[in-house]
Formats: C-alpha cells, sequence, structure tokens
C-alpha cells in the first residue's frame, strides 16, 4: 500500500501501543505500531489490527532516527529481496537528495562519518562511509546530481594515501575491492592491471576495471588529489564520455 493512502486512512486512528509517524516531508501523519523492519522496508500494525509495508526512504527523518535506535536492520522478520534497480545499496539513480539520505541513515551498510551535527553544515558528500573495511580501508561516499536535484552518481573512495603506501596498502583494497564489485556486478566486461603510479597526475582518475549496470556503468580505479592517493569506484548513470579503458 502506498504511504499516502496509508497516512490518509490511518490519520485519525490512535492506539495506546502505537507511535506517531510521519512521511518523508513531515506534512502526513499516521499512528501505528511497529511490528518488523528490514534495511528497506518497515511493517506496521494500524489500530483497526491490519498491518501495512511502508519503505524506510518514505518515512521522515526523526522516524528513520527512531528507528535505527530501538529497532536497529536485523532485529526484525525476514528480508524483504533487494531492489533490483538500485546501483549501490539501496541507492537508485534518480533519486532525490532527501530519499538519499535517509536510505544511508537506513543502510546496514554505511554509517555516518562525522559527528551529526556537522551533516547539516556540510551535506552528503564525505559523510556516510562503508561500516565494514575493504582491504583494510573504510570509503567515504560522494554523490552528483543532474539539473533536477536528482542522483546520478554515485562514488566510493578511500582517504587520501601517501605515495609510499601505493604499491602496498592502497593496492591490497584495490584488489579487495575487484573482487567484491565481481561478486556483486559479475564479470568485468574490462579487467586491467592495477595503475601505474606514473600514470597519475593531479586531479586525475585512470580506471583498471569496468562492470556494465543496468542502467549506468561502474569503473573502478585510483585517482591522486595533490599529494594524496586514493582508490576509487565510480558509479555513473550515463556511460556517455567513458573512454574504454587499453
Amino acid at each position: 500500500m502506498r504511504l499516502a493512502t496509508s497516512l490518509l486512512l490511518a490519520l485519525s486512528l490512535s492506539t495506546a501501543h502505537a507511535r506517531p509517524w510521519k512521511s518523508s516531508d513531515g506534512k502526513q501523519t499516521l499512528d501505528g505500531e511497529f511490528v518488523s523492519r528490514d534495511a528497506s522496508q518497515v511493517t506496521l500494525k494500524r489500530p483497526d489490527g491490519k498491518t501495512f509495508t511502508i519503505a524506510v526512504a518514505k518515512l521522515h527523518l526523526d522516524d528513520i532516527a527512531w528507528l535505527n535506535k530501538n529497532h536497529p536492520e536485523g532485529g526484525g522478520k525476514a528480508e524483504a529481496p533487494a531492489n533490483a534497480a538500485a546501483t549501490f545499496d539501496t541507492l537508485v539513480f534518480g533519486d532525490t537528495r532527501q530519499e538519499v539520505e535517509a536510505k544511508l541513515r537506513a543502510s546496514r551498510f554505511v554509517e555516518l562519518a562525522v559527528e551529526e551535527a556537522f551533516l547539516g553544515r556540510y551535506g552528503l558528500n564525505g559523510s556516510f562511509k562503508t561500516r565494514k573495511q575493504i582491504g583494510g580501508k573504510s570509503y567515504l561516499l560522494y554523490f552528483e546530481w543532474n539539473a533536477d536535484n536528482k542522483l546520478k552518481e554515485i562514488t566510493l573512495q578511500t582517504e587520501g594515501m601517501t605515495k609510499d603506501a601505493y604499491a602496498g596498502p592502497m593496492q591490497a583494497s584495490w584488489k579487495e575491492l575487484a573482487d567484491v564489485l565481481s561478486s556483486l556486478y559479475g564479470k568485468p566486461f574490462v579487467a586491467g592491471p592495477y595503475p601505474t603510479q606514473a600514470s597519475l597526475h593531479d586531479g586525475s582518475f585512470v580506471p583498471s576495471h569496468s562492470w556494465k549496470l543496468s542502467p549506468g556503468i561502474a569503473l573502478l580505479g585510483t585517482a591522486q588529489d595533490g599529494a594524496s592517493y586514493q582508490v576509487v569506484v565510480r558509479f555513473k548513470k550515463d556511460a556517455a564520455g567513458i573512454v574504454e579503458i587499453p
């Protein structure tokens, strides 16, 4: 049942065991009792005894925070199937900033990398990181938006490392990430060697692997920013302009 319909049906009902839930824009409210949740959905019971399921991303950020505190993902019942349209975790090209933030807060794969107070000040870029390390490194998330403020690109990258780490810890993380991406998206249509440090310059990104997505493309490689180096994976909705890897 769609969230708006559920909200309108239950708007005037209340129960001692229920709590108020708001839509993502805060304009609609319903009373419902928590039943279960998974990474992307929460099931609620209306005062009339009927249950319904709502996407976590369609809830207000205050309710998502309440869920994560009182019912962390994994404490509910069986998980729903993954969204086949998702590019990374539950993120889908075309999501709004509000939807992206809600999904990141509800995610079991990423967590805040900054204090809550700084999120509103600095925005989403660099504010979330992977919960688990890959090759001994966590990956920060960055986003690009189209003219309509809809998600068009997702970038995961390590924090900057020195040139001395390029052929050691950085390469180990690149190798493990290539294996992880292959397990998720299948065999890459291009799989090249680890980019040489000499192939990079300030502001450059040199891809080594490519995976075709539906839609879009995923590119794994390394980048240089000043004197720092990173392992980077870019999820792009539009593959136009991508230079084929030799």
